[in-house]
């Protein structure tokens, strides 16, 4: 099993509650457990869902869909899984050509920065091929996030896991911090080591850069 960020916290479960069916287990960006920070960015995204006027309490099939909220949540999202850096040196304070924020007649018809077209793109790109429901699901499943939950301290709820572990953390991740990765390793039994993937660009690192882990992954899991 192994898994980055949400896939992550699945594979760990997996290793902890079927130690007899995982032999080797990949944890990337992501903790023992989801912080209040973390809890915090996914509520503001899950709200933004259900404050949408076409969300009617889920029911929203067949009808139309809570495009404008799962966009918003997208928006919120994203942000977290890039770097203050990438995104500074990307965009800036650059205008969108050839939209001028600041010289715009009205707040409501008022051009874009660069950075509020990319995460305009992002949210509207997802729209078209997530559902909202499942959306929320899957955030608030990693918001729950808790390997101790119901198995006392750290080190004991880690105790039962016989895999083999590989860890990793992406330097710049700002969403789950490579703290927590640590911290982690340090609780699981035995000498587990945390391999550190070196990205500019934040949490997606683990995504973008994951061929820094080439080696370790053919050792580990197809070796």
């Amino acid at each position: 099993m192994l898994g980055g960020s949400l896939g992550g916290a699945r594979a760990l479960e997996w290793a902890v509650s079927y130690p007899d069916r995982v032999r080797r287990c990949g944890v990337f960006s992501v903790g023992a457990s989801s912080t209040a920070e973390q809890i915090a960015f996914a509520q503001a995204q899950t709200l933004a869902i259900r404050q949408d006027p076409n969300f009617n309490g889920g029911d929203y099939y067949g009808g139309l869909q809570p495009e404008a909220g799962l966009a918003l949540a997208r928006r919120i999202a994203h942000i977290t899984y890039r770097s203050a850096a990438e995104l500074d040196g990307r965009f800036g304070r650059e205008a969108q050509h050839p939209e001028a924020p600041l010289e715009a007649g009205s707040l409501a018809g008022r051009g874009r920065y660069q950075v509020e077209s990319y995460l305009d793109h992002q949210g509207n790109k997802l729209v078209r091929r997530f559902d909202a429901n499942s959306y929320i699901a899957i955030t608030e499943a990693l918001m729950s996030h808790d390997i101790s939950r119901g198995r006392g301290a750290l080190t004991d709820a880690l105790a039962p896991a016989t895999a083999e572990f590989l860890l990793a953390a992406v330097d710049s991740d700002r969403l789950y911090f490579p703290a927590q990765t640590r911290a982690l390793a340090a609780a699981l039994p035995g000498e587990v080591a945390v391999h550190t993937i070196e990205a500019p660009i934040g949490h997606d690192g683990f995504l973008t850069e994951i061929g820094q882990l080439t080696n370790q992954l053919r050792q580990r899991f197809f070796g």
